[in-house]
């Protein structure tokens, strides 16, 4: 907005008394100047250079402030926290936990590895082993295991002859349940069962691995190799590599 009153002249800008307030009359103002230029050409500082001026607090490698003594020093700190996987505990509240568990019984323990799979007496034997202390009898606790019918050497043979028979001849099972120290008689009962289907089985292992007879020398070799590693008999790999049928086995 411009205001009406007495216009401006040269004459008028350098006498007749004050004119910005300040009461210096020699100092000249030209309307199209700004401000900051003016302060400069008269030898004064704009505040925003007083501001840019003023001391700042600055800290050295020795971490002691520099510039005004009334400044307040800041200081800066960095916290670094490892992180932890999802729903895993703290460090402390894991062993407090771990210290809060009571004692396994050896009895529990032993049920707990009945409950994921059939054990020979010895193999449970073993395992539980590390675990008997001066108060425990540990063929008194087997004996209790069979009287409840928790531990049997007779499902044990049952269950690995069913684990092993697909894949595996007579001879490695028969090996198995005498290295977990099975009843002979247990023993003996599994191996003439296993010899009955003896053929079938190594067929079907044959049959999945190879699939023709081998037409080589070497050929047959390495197939005879592969069968006998699983435990089948010379004399069924006999009859599967001259492509004998099943019905002959008897002879």
């Amino acid at each position: 907005m411009i205001r009406k009153g007495r216009p401006l002249s040269d004459a008028g800008c350098n006498a007749g008394g004050p004119r910005d307030g300040n009461g210096d009359s020699n100092d000249p103002f030209d309307p199209s100047e700004s401000f900051d230029a003016h302060d400069r050409a008269a030898g004064r500082r704009s505040r925003r250079a007083q501001f840019d001026s003023s001391p700042r607090v600055t800290s050295d490698p020795s971490g002691s402030p520099s510039g005004s003594s009334e400044a307040a020093s800041v200081t800066e700190t960095t916290y670094t926290r490892s992180r932890r996987a999802p729903g895993e505990a703290k460090p402390d509240q894991a062993e407090a936990k771990k210290s809060q568990r009571p004692a396994r019984s050896l009895k529990g323990r032993a049920l707990g590895y009945l409950s994921r799979r059939e054990y020979s007496r010895a193999e449970l034997a073993r395992k539980l082993k590390p675990f008997v202390e001066e108060t425990d009898s540990l063929d008194t606790l087997l004996d209790s295991l069979e009287t409840e019918n928790w531990l049997s050497d007779s499902r044990f043979a049952e269950s690995l002859v069913h684990r092993r028979s697909s894949r595996l001849g007579a001879s490695r099972i028969v090996g198995e349940l005498k290295q977990h120290a099975v009843d002979p008689a247990l023993v003996e009962e599994a191996g003439a069962q296993l010899r009955e289907t003896e053929l079938a089985r190594a067929r079907a292992v044959w049959q999945k691995k190879f699939g023709q007879l081998p037409e080589t020398p070497a050929e047959r070799a390495k197939q005879a190799r592969f069968l006998a590693s699983r435990g089948f008999s010379s004399a069924t790999i006999g009859k599967i590599l001259k492509g004998i049928d099943e019905e002959w086995s008897g002879e």
